[in-house]
Parts: C-alpha cells; sequence; structure tokens
C-alpha cells in the first residue's frame, strides 16, 4: 500500500478514517473521453463518496479556446470552487470512477492555483466500493468558503515553450498517451490530428505508473518505470498526452518520487497534433 500523503496520495483506509473531518472536502473529479457514451455527472448523482461534490473538468476550463478542457483563468477556478464550499484550510481528497485517470488532472490544477492540500485518492471509487464502502446519491449541504489562489506559472507549458524545450534537449518531455499512438501507428481519437508524438519526447505510458487494480505503484516502482524509459531525472520535465488529462498522473508521480521540477504541456496532443508548424516524430525515437 502506497505510504499516505495528504498533498499527494491518500488510501481508502485514510479517507474513510479522516471522512468526518469537518475541513475535508472530497472531490469526484470523474471525466470520460469523447466516445464512451458515458456521463460522468449523471453517474456522480446516482451514487458518490459520502459528501464528495462533482468537479466538471470540462466547465471550469478556459471555454474561450477551441482546445479541450484547458485550464480555466484564476477568477473562473476561485468562483467554481466557491461556489462548491471548497476554499482556504480544506484538505481536499480528489477520486475518479477509473481508479486513478482524470483525478491526478484535478490534483494538478489545484496545484496550478497554489493550492498544496490536495491528494489524490489511490484505487479512487472502484477500489471504495469494492472494500464493501458507503455510497451516497445525495449532493452535500453547500457552505460557502473563501479560496486564495496564487497561480504557478511555472507548471505549465504552452506550444512554444515544448517547442524550445523539443529542440534544446534541456527538459525531459514525457508523453502519458500509448505507446502505439506514441509511435504513430494508432489513429489519435480526435479528428483531424497528426499521428506520432513531440520529437524527442519519450514515451512513459500512464499505466505502466499503476499496479493491476488501479492504484499507483510505490516510490521505487515508480521509478523503475521512468528508468525503464530511460528519463534522465536530473532535467525538469515536461509532461504530455492527449489533450492534458493523464500527463498528470506522470506529473503526480514524480511528485511521489521527491521530483518537484515539472510541468505540464496543457494544449498537449490536441494542439500539437493539429499545429501544422511544429514537426512530428514517429517511431521510438
Amino acid at each position: 500500500m502506497a505510504q499516505d500523503d495528504p498533498k499527494t496520495l491518500v488510501s481508502t483506509d485514510w479517507l474513510a478514517a479522516h471522512i468526518k473531518d469537518p475541513d475535508l472536502r472530497i472531490l469526484d473529479g470523474t471525466m470520460f473521453l469523447p466516445g464512451t457514451g458515458r456521463d460522468a455527472r449523471a453517474e456522480y448523482a446516482e451514487t458518490h463518496i459520502p459528501g464528495a461534490r462533482f468537479f466538471d473538468i470540462d466547465e471550469i476550463s478556459d471555454q474561450r479556446s477551441d482546445l479541450p478542457h484547458m485550464a480555466p483563468p484564476v477568477e473562473k477556478f476561485m468562483s467554481r470552487l466557491r461556489a462548491m464550499g471548497v476554499g482556504d484550510g480544506h484538505q481536499v481528497v480528489v477520486y475518479d470512477s477509473h481508479g486513478l485517470f482524470s483525478a491526478a488532472r484535478v490534483w494538478w490544477l489545484f496545484r496550478l492555483m497554489g493550492q498544496t492540500d490536495i491528494a489524490v485518492l489511490d484505487g479512487g471509487l472502484p477500489k471504495w466500493i469494492a472494500e464493501g464502502r458507503e455510497t451516497e446519491d445525495m449532493e452535500p449541504i453547500i457552505r460557502d468558503r473563501h479560496m486564495t489562489v496564487r497561480r504557478q506559472a511555472h507548471m505549465i507549458k504552452d506550444v512554444t515553450q515544448v517547442s524550445s524545450a523539443s529542440k534544446l534537449g534541456d527538459y525531459e518531455i514525457l508523453d502519458a498517451r500509448s505507446p502505439a499512438r506514441f509511435r504513430g501507428e494508432e489513429p489519435e481519437p480526435r479528428e483531424g490530428l497528426r499521428s506520432g508524438h513531440v520529437p524527442n519526447s519519450k514515451n512513459v505510458h500512464y499505466r505502466e505508473l499503476m499496479n493491476d487494480d488501479g492504484t499507483m505503484k510505490d516510490p521505487d516502482g515508480l521509478r523503475a518505470v521512468l528508468e525503464k524509459a530511460g528519463v534522465d531525472l536530473s532535467r525538469p520535465v515536461i509532461t504530455t498526452c492527449g489533450s492534458g488529462v493523464t500527463a498528470a498522473i506522470i506529473n503526480l508521480a514524480l511528485e511521489r518520487i521527491g521530483k518537484t521540477d515539472h510541468a505540464l504541456y496543457d494544449g498537449s496532443w490536441a494542439e500539437w497534433g493539429a499545429f501544422g508548424t511544429v514537426p512530428v516524430a514517429t517511431g521510438d525515437e
């Protein structure tokens, strides 16, 4: 079992022991990729961990952008969280109904906004339910709470910064997509995108960072995955994926092993793959 850390990852046992803490807030950060036919908000309404609020990744985003679920403006993040009764002084735990998928994106968003008292629930809703723990279908009573936000600009990268890093080699660029998508052997789920990867990036498929039960590997296991992928941990890291969701799993894994100089490419392949002026690599190189 992973060691509990309220700033990165906590177990279902930890959450069960703290679930009645007055300053604990639980978020359901489930999202589904296009084409699955599943409705995350509707599934939340049917069953969720007691007291959980629904964090809508697609809505709490910068909807002025044509790209999917880009990080929201500070003011929007603050207002949405305040309306959910989440604010200063709260310990937040976020989960999803996959086990560990989109919850890491919510964790990263909080960190981007300068909020560090947030952890992902290891194994998520599936593990919670498998252990026979309580769920409910009622939304909690919300009490307004102010949130102070200090955006951490070093935690996010844009296409220009990633293009520079790709050319200069001063960052490790880690791609969380499947090996077939990374190599360009499988079409992208979003139409109109080229296949392949950012030149000079390395493939660290997010599933390699997890155990069979959907929990995250322990720090030694995480280091072994990164070492196998040839990652030089002495360099700062930029993570990427299809649309900036599973990339955050790598950011979480890096934080678990004590590496703090990492950022996320928010546009990810949804942007790079559509940008005709940036190069695309295929194969393993």
